[in-house]
Parts: C-alpha cells; structure tokens; sequence
C-alpha cells in the first residue's frame, strides 16, 4: 500500500483528490492538508510515499514545498496552469495533472508511482540485508558513508548534520529525520528526540535525561524516552 496524502487550498479540488484516493486500492489515504505548512509536520513524524501536490498556493507554492523533500517521497503535480509543467518535471516529478482531470487520468498518474515505489522497494530489500552503509548527497556530490563512522545524527528543519567518527565538520544534506531513520538498523541506531539519532555503539555516559557523546549532550525527549529505558534496561547490570 502507497501511503498518500493531498495537498491543495482550493477545498472542492481537495475533497476530489482525496476521493480518488480512496477509490483507488492500493493507495493508503493518510490526509488532506489546505497548505504545505501545515503538512510538514506530518511528513516529518510519518512515512508518506507519494503527495498530490497543487503548484500555485500561498505563503508556498507546491514547487517550492517539494525542494524540500527526499527523493523517498514521490510527487504529482496537480494544477490548472500548464505554464508550470517544465518546472515540475524539473523536480523529478512522476506526473503532472492539469485540472480539471477525471479518475482515469488520476489512476495512469498513480500506477506511474506505484511502478516506481515497488522498483525501489525491491532493489531496496535486495541489498538491505548485507548494507552497511548509506550514500549522502552533499556538496552537489554523492558520498558513501559507512554505518559503524556515524556517531549522531541531527535534524534542522530542511536538512540533517550527520556526524562521523574523525571528522570534526558533518555532512550536511537535504533530507527528513524520517527518511534518513528508514535507512538506518534499528538494532544499531536510535531515534532519542524529534531532532536526534543516534549510534548506540557510541552511548558512552547517560547524564540523567540527557547522552554524552564526547563533548556533546543530547536530550532524551518524553516521546521517545521508554524505548530508549527499554534498551538501557536490557543491557544494564
């Protein structure tokens, strides 16, 4: 199932997105939001495999809402201005549905996905089991990172700082707390606070509610706080 939600602020446009999402059976609708403010938040705390995105909004346009996205997630512009269609191919969009549009045109745009989603899904459980290591765009480059070198990792609002053993500057890159957590063993690494992951082989010292490593301390916050007793639990004596 694609987890899937609509973005638009004209609420008739919205209210069809969202019943043809939930016509469609191997959609998962998961929402409908009027701007993409106040989707953000949603995206950062759940996985969302694919967005029907309107382009001209206010405060921020659908194109510039989806530069802030990973590739993880996956777009469909739907918009009545045709002027648009270059720039949304641009941003690697899988299709571009100019309004008003009917189902059939809505479920070619959603099979394009789906195609896509299942193709990366597949090469990404053929490699998952022997991966130890993930590859960062930074810099305009795109640089393999091995999972036992990451200490921490920390979220900004559009970026993650993702810090390595023997490097004093981290790797900044373009991407969700979220998507980055998918990438990452749950045995080995864990999410601590809405802005922190970290490696457990580099909990060294737990100062009360709070980790150190090396000279830097990072909160444990009450959402995330039972799991990671849990684990301290099990491997206390």
């Amino acid at each position: 199932m694609i987890r899937t939600i609509a973005i638009d602020d004209e609420p008739l446009a919205l209210q069809l997105v969202e019943e043809y999402i939930k016509k469609t059976p191997f959609l998962n609708f998961q929402g409908t939001f009027d701007n993409p403010l106040s989707a953000m938040e949603f995206i950062d705390q759940s996985t969302v495999d694919l967005i029907f995105l309107d382009i001209k909004m206010p405060d921020l346009s659908g194109t510039e809402f989806a530069r802030t996205l990973d590739n993880a997630t996956k777009i469909v512009f739907t918009t009545a201005f045709d002027s648009y269609a270059i720039e949304g191919f641009k941003l690697h969009a899988v299709d571009y549905l100019l309004k008003p549009f009917e189902y059939d045109e809505f479920l070619i745009a959603a099979k394009k996905a789906k195609k896509i989603i299942d193709l990366e899904n597949k090469v990404g459980n053929e490699i998952e089991a022997d991966a130890d290591f993930i590859f960062l765009k930074s810099d305009y480059k795109i640089k393999r990172i091995n999972l036992n070198d990451i200490t921490y990792i920390e979220g900004l609002k559009d970026y993650i700082k993702v810090y390595v053993k023997n490097d004093n500057k981290p790797i900044l890159s373009i991407s969700s707390m979220k998507a980055i957590e998918q990438k990452l063993s749950e045995t080995k690494f864990m999410r601590v606070h809405r802005s922190f992951i970290v490696n457990l082989d580099s909990v060294k010292i737990i100062d009360r509610s709070r980790i150190v490593i090396g000279n830097i301390y990072i909160p444990i916050s009450e959402q995330y706080k039972d799991k990671f007793l849990a684990f301290l639990s099990k491997n206390t004596l």
